[in-house]
């Protein structure tokens, strides 16, 4: 579970009392809709027309001043210049950018490619209804499903992807394209336009090095033998991307549904991404993030599927990740869980 996870939980904890007993199911599906939100499963909504910054910065380059911040929310912090990750891996920043939700709400960066992996790491100031930005690069998208997280308050990480032979390349943020949609007054009242929260985030693009040898991360925590009225029946062993990309795992759906959970461990954890096959279950593969569990409540954000009730049916998992991973590994585990 990543620190804002657990940030996010303590909050809805400290807003008022724990819900009655009756409430208990809608609380849980609840938190698992917010969960798998924060797992990059949004989707994007309307788009607004938006005002647009273009500068170009090469390593070295000064960063262009940046505007006043409104006086509700104060400047985004800066992001380091160098840092390295807790495997090993060299972080150096090729250039910054800044965005807000009222002014600039859309900036582009233009960078030399050497060669090495690149990514945007992210800061944000704000409230926690907030609209990440949408990513491109060059015309496309940052990576399939892999995005930034509502407000990140500490630093984030997301893979950008390269076109192939590109010698320089430009990375365009933008917060306009993304709407919150409208809430309806009633059953036939009008459908009112809601606002994010006002945000200024601190963007960067920086290019790593990876270790010279590949480190492994520590074991994960088991998985819960009980989650909110499921039992645990069956889990993969620990394994490591990218020895490990494929596992199956045989488990009985006694209440004729299961539910599947995925836990990862190392600097590219949320980067891991899993296609479930269910042999003799419903639909065919459905691809679903990994969670991050080193303390507080379990992050569920379970993938339920129908199945025949008491009868042993097989699961295959297939793993993938999003972007480069050179001598980065990430432990692995999916478990299955049956209605109790």
């Amino acid at each position: 579970m990543s620190v804002q996870d657990l940030r996010d939980v303590l909050r809805e904890r400290a807003e008022g009392p724990a819900p009655a007993n009756p409430a208990r199911p809608e609380h849980i599906r609840r938190r698992v809709r917010r969960t798998r939100r924060r797992r990059g499963l949004t989707a994007a909504a309307a788009a607004v027309v938006a005002a647009v910054t273009v500068f170009s910065l090469l390593p070295g380059d000064a960063a262009p001043p940046q505007e006043a911040a409104t006086p509700a929310v104060k400047a985004a912090r800066e992001l380091p210049e160098r840092f390295t990750a807790h495997d090993g891996t060299g972080y150096r920043r090729l250039a910054t950018a800044t965005i807000r939700t009222e002014g600039t709400t859309k900036a582009s960066v233009t960078i030399p490619v050497s060669g090495k992996p690149l990514d945007v790491a992210a800061l944000c100031e704000g409230g926690p209804r907030a609209n990440p930005p949408a990513i491109t690069v060059t015309g496309g998208d940052v990576a399939p499903f892999q995005s930034l997280s509502s407000c990140p308050k500490d630093m984030e990480l997301v893979p950008l992807v390269v076109p192939g032979g590109a010698g320089r390349i430009t990375v365009t943020f933008d917060m306009a394209t993304k709407g919150w949609g409208c809430v309806r007054e009633g059953k036939d009242g009008p459908c009112v336009p809601q606002k994010p929260d006002e945000t200024v985030w601190s963007l960067a693009v920086y290019e790593w090095t990876p270790p010279g040898r590949p480190v492994e991360p520590g074991p994960l925590k088991p998985f819960p033998k009980r989650l909110a009225g499921w039992d645990l029946a069956g889990a993969t062993r620990q394994l490591v991307w990218p020895q490990a990309r494929t596992f199956t795992v045989t488990a009985r759906g006694d209440g004729g549904r299961i539910g599947i959970e995925a836990l990862c461990a190392g600097d590219l954890a949320r980067r891991m991404w899993f296609r479930y096959l269910i042999e003799g279950g419903e639909g065919g593969e459905v691809t679903a993030t990994c969670g991050q569990w080193e303390s507080g409540p379990y992050p569920m954000a379970m993938n339920e599927f129908s199945v025949p009730a008491g009868k042993p049916v097989k699961v295959t998992v297939r793993a993938g990740i999003w972007g480069p991973d050179s001598n980065r590994p990430v432990r692995w585990s999916v478990a299955v869980y049956r209605k109790g």
